[in-house]
């Protein structure tokens, strides 16, 4: 039911929860206590100090199956973590919502969390993934040199991603498809 206050000129008139949802999310995970671990988490803090508009960012220290309901009424996802596999600096790939061995409630991988995703409300949103290499993971230890770069290098393809949500323009950036063995 409408009330007379919301039909006002200038009024904040919302006609679904979801007009409240920004379009993109980017959600960085890592243990910021565990050297590079902490890539995903950093690469979000340097993007929240640009106050990004339509972009929520969000971080944890893993994916977990709650984290579906972080990806609904979402036009674009950006995941961000390290790897000690990719290519310095970073790798960024598309995914697809697939099972696989990390398919658990405890912890995910995005291709997981993109499958739950799917099983729960259908088909997810396009997503994609910013792997930063990182070499030390040690309990205690400080964000390493090399990585430090390597988060440089991402944080300049993650401030191109964020301000421009067209899905071409994200494919040309991707130099990495994302492989299950």
């Amino acid at each position: 039911m409408c009330s007379k206050e919301a039909e006002k000129p200038g009024s904040l008139k919302i006609s679904r929860i979801s007009d409240l949802t920004p379009p993109l999310l980017v959600f960085g995970y890592g243990n910021p206590s565990r050297g590079d671990d902490a890539l995903g988490p950093l690469l979000i803090e340097r993007l929240e100090a640009l106050d990004l508009p339509n972009v929520e960012l969000l971080t944890d220290f893993q994916l977990q199956i709650e984290h579906a309901l972080d990806l609904q009424s979402r036009e674009r996802v950006l995941f961000v973590d390290t790897s000690i596999s990719c290519v310095p600096p970073y790798a960024f790939s598309r995914l697809l919502a697939r099972k696989d061995v990390s398919f658990t409630s405890h912890v995910m991988s995005p291709i997981a969390l993109l499958y739950a995703y799917l099983n729960l409300y259908g088909p997810p949103p396009p997503a994609y993934l910013i792997e930063i290499r990182g070499d030390c993971f040690e309990l205690g230890e400080p964000l390493g040199p090399r990585a430090a770069a390597n988060l440089d290098a991402s944080f300049q393809l993650a401030r191109r991603l964020c301000s421009n949500l067209d899905l071409c323009a994200w494919e040309e950036f991707v130099n990495h498809e994302q492989a299950l063995p």
